[in-house]
């Protein structure tokens, strides 16, 4: 890409600040649109409207929380006649099934989809230290490439559309999983007296220790399930998880207990909570009735 072009994000919520920040920060002109009215970060230009960014920007960044927010902004819109987008790169965490659907969409339009959903957290984008995990043709990944690195310290591509969205499903197992231990840790710790500050830095120093343990030490040891993100979006992507691992024949127990904890914590009322809120449905946990 011409790094004089200016790139458009669309949506300016917790995550695409700070990524729209990082790449104005890099030296490339930004402008973006938001659904609400918002003050841009430093570097950033704010538009009138969807169809200007998509007159205006040959690379759009989506950062709404899921695909089905993009798809009434499209035509008529981003897309409307005119436009000039060439390179619509998805950074919300997608089905990778309807990520590739997507891409056959506008692929006969002559627009390239790559999908590069993010792993890090708020505090990954703030510092421009994201792992970006990138699906699409070599020519549409290369293209986008620059923008991407100024946003993330790993920008790797795992193969044709969808592939990003696959391995950010497999982020999420994985997130999910070492939330969900650490609550368990934390309410048996408790029930016995310990300190679970003390007992996380404690794990923090061995083997158990992780870039999950590091960012939610704080919330796990005080209860401040204070939003980086809401929770019910986990659930949403354990959803895609599953999808994936149905249409394969792949049975993943674990994934499956991980669903059901998440969707009682939504049930519970706490899904617009941080994800550490699992510690509280840990607490209070009681089976679930048979759908």
């Amino acid at each position: 890409m011409d790094e004089s072009e200016p790139v458009g994000v669309l949506g300016l919520g917790l995550m695409g600040r700070p990524v729209a920040a990082s790449v104005a920060r890099r030296g490339i002109p930004v402008l973006a649109w938001n659904r609400r009215p918002i003050a841009p970060p430093t570097g950033v230009n704010l538009v009138g409207s969807v169809a200007e960014l998509g007159r205006r920007c040959p690379t759009v960044l989506v950062l709404l929380p899921d695909l089905p927010q993009l798809i009434p902004l499209l035509e008529g819109g981003l897309l409307e006649p005119g436009h000039a987008v060439r390179t619509l790169v998805i950074m919300s965490t997608s089905s990778p099934v309807a990520v590739r659907e997507l891409a056959r969409s506008l692929g006969s339009s002559g627009i390239d989809v790559v999908d590069a959903p993010m792993s890090g957290g708020v505090l990954g984008a703030e510092r421009a230290t994201l792992s970006i995990m990138v699906g699409g043709t070599e020519g549409a990944v290369e293209r986008v490439r620059p923008v991407l690195a100024a946003a993330g310290s790993t920008v790797t591509r795992l193969g044709e559309v969808g592939a990003g969205s696959l391995a950010k499903a497999c982020n999420q197992m994985v997130v999910a999983a070492t939330l969900t231990g650490l609550a368990e840790a934390m309410v048996l710790a408790e029930r016995e007296g310990l300190d679970r500050g003390a007992v996380l830095g404690v794990l923090s120093g061995g083997l158990a220790a992780s870039e999950v343990l590091d960012q939610k030490r704080h919330a796990l040891s005080t209860d401040d399930f204070t939003p980086s993100g809401p929770a019910r979006y986990l659930l949403k992507d354990l959803g895609f998880a599953t999808d994936v691992a149905d249409s394969n024949g792949v049975r993943l127990p674990v994934l499956h207990a991980l669903r059901e904890v998440f969707a009682t914590l939504v049930e519970q009322g706490l899904g617009d909570l941080d994800a550490t809120a699992v510690l509280q449905t840990v607490r209070d946990w009681r089976p679930r009735a048979p759908a």
